[in-house]
């Protein structure tokens, strides 16, 4: 059992920010994370591992309710737990767990109409559902053209008009990826994001603005343009620890507040000890340096100093893809710079970020 002041004693803490563990939207989280394996490297390894686990049927199925059903699933309030969260979606009507994902997209501003698609003057889930080909029209108009995968959302089309067979593939597809892939892992991280979320309640955020707060617990910059946006305009942010996000961040809007997901982590100046929380971290930043593309891209930018993503593309023979999931890897970890220059994105090498990681590794090893 922890000393009794690790939870009694919390220094004061910013109106701005709030730090909860949120299980459902964790484990929800968790399960948005293997369908994007393919466009980051270095998330956690259970997610790696069941993404590659994962059957062809599931995997199908997974992409349809996490994308497709997206906004049907998502937590929008806090629950106990992810089973007494999907026990929650097979209660409701399911007229009205179909009306939740419409009316996410209805809240959605309009993007840039197709040439040859009319605008909806009249925007409700009546008039969404007349046909799929009025369904995808709204659903380019809402997201743009490039963003909308055709033959899934035409697939979550036919279960949107049947939101019977809506909420039962969802609320089936969630237990069963919950039984087979999440409980256990569940348990096991949870006492860990459990200490995170101790060890940040204690930080005294009072002297620090709301930004560097932020950013404190973010543990990197935030200083993209829908980050600052978040940042000016919230009364409060809920902060989440992930055990599965790795050096990435995670938005979710919940009760009509932002949220952001980072990875669980010892912060500075915390009086918890808790040495699985560093060995997560720094499993987290020396994968970002496990891999020879991503050394050689180190190595070439702090040899002839800040290149452009084509200059990296160029110099180590990759793929615009591949290019770009090291970048990000490697920017989120710290270890570059990044900054627009001209239109494109600039990369700078940031020695002391490589410093502090191998002195963290030093004093985890050697610490008695």
């Amino acid at each position: 059992m922890p000393a009794p002041n690790q939870d009694i004693i919390i220094n004061p803490q910013s109106d701005f920010v709030r730090i909860e563990l949120q299980p459902a939207q964790n484990a929800f989280h968790s399960l948005v994370l293997l369908t994007r394996t393919e466009h980051y490297s270095g998330l956690g390894e259970w997610v790696s591992k069941t993404a590659a686990a994962l059957t062809p049927a599931e995997k199908q199925t997974h992409n349809l309710v996490m994308l497709g059903l997206h906004y049907a699933v998502a937590p929008q309030k806090n629950w106990s737990s992810f089973p007494v969260y999907i026990d929650h979606l097979a209660q409701m009507n399911p007229f009205a767990l179909r009306d939740k994902m419409l009316n996410e997209y209805i809240s959605f501003p309009y993007c840039l109409p197709e040439d040859d698609q009319p605008v909806l003057e009249t925007v409700d889930p009546q008039t969404i559902l007349q046909n799929v080909d009025t369904y995808l029209s709204f659903l380019r108009g809402r997201f743009g053209a490039g963003m909308v995968d055709i033959e899934m959302e035409t697939q979550a089309y036919s279960y949107a008009v049947n939101p019977t067979a809506m909420q039962l593939l969802i609320v089936s597809h969630l237990r069963h990826m919950w039984e087979k892939y999440l409980r256990s892992e569940w348990e096991r991280v949870r006492p860990m994001l459990q200490n995170a979320v101790r060890a940040f309640q204690q930080i005294d955020y009072s002297q620090m603005s709301n930004q560097a707060a932020a950013e404190f617990i973010a543990g990197q910059p935030l200083g993209e343009k829908h980050w600052q946006h978040i940042l000016e305009t919230a009364v409060q942010i809920l902060f989440v620890p992930s055990a599965h996000v790795g050096p990435y961040l995670g938005k979710f809007n919940q009760d009509t507040q932002p949220g952001i997901i980072f990875g669980a982590r010892l912060p500075e100046g915390t009086q918890i000890d808790a040495p699985e929380l560093s060995r997560a971290e720094i499993v987290v930043r020396l994968g970002a340096l496990a891999d020879d593309t991503r050394l050689r891209i180190l190595k070439s930018i702090g040899e002839t100093g800040e290149q452009r993503s084509q200059d990296v593309m160029y110099n180590l023979e990759l793929s615009q893809s591949a290019a770009s999931r090291h970048l990000k890897q490697l920017t989120a970890n710290g270890y570059l710079n990044e900054r627009r220059c001209e239109g494109a994105k600039c990369y700078q090498l940031h020695p002391e970020r490589i410093r502090e990681t191998l002195e963290a590794v030093t004093l985890y090893l050697t610490a008695k």
